[in-house]
Parts: structure tokens; sequence; C-alpha cells
């Protein structure tokens, strides 16, 4: 088991949902957490109550679109905290909209914030651990990144590159002391449906109402936490059912089409009453 405290984190789309609730894990681990994301002001609340609790760190607001905002993540934490150990690459939004009907502009908005921003902020991290010889990389990637759901392609895509990268990376430096994770939690209680939602048609694929498939985003930071004291790479899971359901679904895709094609069916079925009561008020 690796002892965290003392050991620096750098975290990405820290100001809410996963990233916010990692920044308070890590840091009660007694992990010094420097925070980046858009919203300075969230930034600044959330270092403010590690900061009261005893905790150390620090905020770094910017966009992981921009490279050098990323690499200014990194050299901060150094800066601040004297070294880099770990880094979450958690930045990311997702758009429910129809894969067919996406613009060539959204969907490169999202490739770039949810992929390349991750290698944004893990390439200059890993520039330290190589040289430190220790680390630990962890890319939040999703469930969506073993299989994709109607109006979720771009989504989907974008995680599953996370996936594939982390594997890679991780076979690649696991000879160098340096770990690669990647996160997949399944639905998680935070703004995340919201905003999806609100860039694209009210087609709720995912309801937060219901608690079958979801979780609350201190679940996942814990399983963050977990993964970092083990100092090993890997895939991490928050719900066996579900990690079980989609490995059977890449074992019988035939089943799987012909099950998620019935529950968008029966889910347009249940927006078009919603619809209609709301249309007859």
């Amino acid at each position: 088991m690796i002892d965290l405290r003392n050991r620096p984190i750098a975290i990405t789309g820290a100001s809410s949902g996963i990233g916010a609730a990692s920044a308070f894990a890590c840091a009660k681990a007694g992990m010094p957490v420097a925070l980046m994301a858009r919203r300075a002001d969230k930034l600044e609340a959330i270092v403010r109550s590690i900061t009261d609790a005893g905790g150390r760190a620090i905020s770094v607001p910017g966009s992981v679109e921009d490279p050098e905002a990323a690499r200014g993540l990194i050299s901060q934490t150094v800066e601040a905290f004297g070294s880099i150990y770990s880094v979450f690459a958690n930045a990311g939004f997702g758009v429910e909209i129809p894969t067919s009907e996406m613009s060539d502009e959204d969907l490169r908005k999202i490739f770039e914030v949810n992929f390349h921003g991750s290698l944004n902020v893990t390439r200059p991290a890993l520039e330290h651990m190589r040289s430190a010889g220790e680390g630990h990389v962890l890319f939040c990637s999703s469930c969506l990144s073993k299989i994709s759901i109607s109006y979720y392609g771009a989504y989907s895509a974008t995680k599953a590159c996370q996936d594939h990268f982390a594997r890679s990376m991780r076979l690649e430096l696991r000879d160098k002391g340096i770990a690669v994770s990647s996160v997949h939690p399944i639905g998680t209680k935070t703004e995340f449906f919201d905003a999806a939602a609100a860039l694209g048609p009210d087609l709720k694929i995912a309801d937060q109402k219901s608690n079958a498939f979801m979780q609350s985003p201190e679940r996942v930071a814990k399983a963050v936490v977990k993964r970092l004291r083990k100092g090993r790479g890997g895939e991490v899971w928050t719900s066996l059912p579900v990690r079980t359901a989609l490995g059977l679904s890449v074992m019988f895709p035939g089943i799987t089409d012909r099950t998620l094609a019935y529950l968008l069916k029966k889910r347009e079925r249940m927006t078009d009453r919603q619809r209609e009561r709301e249309s007859g008020r």
C-alpha cells in the first residue's frame, strides 16, 4: 500500500461532481491537491474548504483545451508542492444528440475537451514522473467506453479513446514505476446529465431519479483513492453488475442491439406521453 501523504495530485474538472469529490477525498488522505476548472469561484470555495480542514490545496483556473493552460497546472503544482505524484484527467462533458446529426464543430469540441484535454494534462505530468521514477496517471473514462448507446455516440467515442490510451500507456510505463488507471463510473449524480440535455434534445437516455444506474461522486472518489493507495494501474469500476453486463454485451452484440433498441423505443414513448401531458396543461 502507498502512503499518499505529501504526494501531490493535480485534478481537472475539479469544480464539481467527481472532480470535486476526488479533491476532498485525496486531501483527506493527506495529498496536496491542485485543482483546475473554468469556474474560478467554485475552485476557490473548494480550496478554502480543504485548507480550513488542515489540507493543502491550490486552484488553477483554466481549460484543458488549452495545452499551455494544462501545462501551467502541472508546473504550478510542482512549484507549490515541490513535486507531482499523480494526475487525474477528469474534465469532460457530454451532449445528448442524434449522432448522425452532430455538427463537425460540436464533434471536434467534445474530442478536444474529453480526449485531447486528457493528453494535454497527462503528457507534461509524465515528464516529471519519469524523472522521479514513480507516479500514477488516472483517466476518468466511463462505463460507456465499452459500449455506445443512442444519442451518446460522440461521448462514448471520446471515453473509448481514453480507455485505449490508458491501457497502452499502462503497458508501456509499467516498468518505469508509473501506474496508469482508467476510471469507469456508471451514471453519477452530478451536473453532467443536466448539461448534456441542455445541449441536445429533451430525450433523457439516463434518468437521475432512478437509483438503479446512478451513484454518488463520493463513491467514485473513494474508488480513486483506493486505487492510488494500491499503487497499481488498471481499470477502476464502481459497479460489478454493470461491468458484468457490459462484458456480456460484447460477447452477444446482436442481443445487445435489440435490447438497446427496445429501451430507446420505450424511452421515446415515455417522452412523447410527457410532451402530450405538458401540451394539454
